[in-house]
């Protein structure tokens, strides 16, 4: 059973910057595909980024390329969401997800029944 426990959500201006962080335990991170997701109250939940078990491969939600950057630290078991030039439209729930992976090295899983665990979500507000 693997916990995540998202941090560093919070209010900031629109084109500010922010750093999620995902704490995981409970298994072996390096087996885990590890996602990010976000959610607005009577919406789905929407796929934001995805990094492999290694961090070596990434892939991103067309409307944060260019602004956010997922990475990983294997020693520390976390995964992070840099946010950068946010916007009113990026304020949601963030979400930290795990996806178990094994041996695969890297395929591409942005639906959230992709995913097996989950975090309880961090708030991000943009401001205008």
């Amino acid at each position: 059973q693997v916990q995540l426990v998202e941090s560093g959500g919070g209010l900031v201006q629109a084109g500010g910057s922010l750093r999620l962080s995902c704490a995981a335990s409970g298994g072996a991170f390096v087996s885990y595909a590890m996602g990010w997701f976000r959610q607005v109250p009577g919406k789905e939940r929407e796929f934001v980024a995805t990094i492999s078990k290694s961090g070596i491969n990434t892939y991103y939600t067309d409307s944060v390329k260019g602004r956010f950057t997922i990475s990983r630290d294997n020693a520390k078991n976390t995964v992070y969401l840099q946010m950068n030039s946010l916007k009113p439209e990026d304020t949601a729930i963030y979400y930290c997800a795990a996806k178990f992976v094994g041996s695969v090295t890297f395929r591409i899983a942005s639906k959230a029944v992709d995913y097996d665990y989950w975090g309880q979500g961090t708030q991000v507000t943009v401001s205008s």
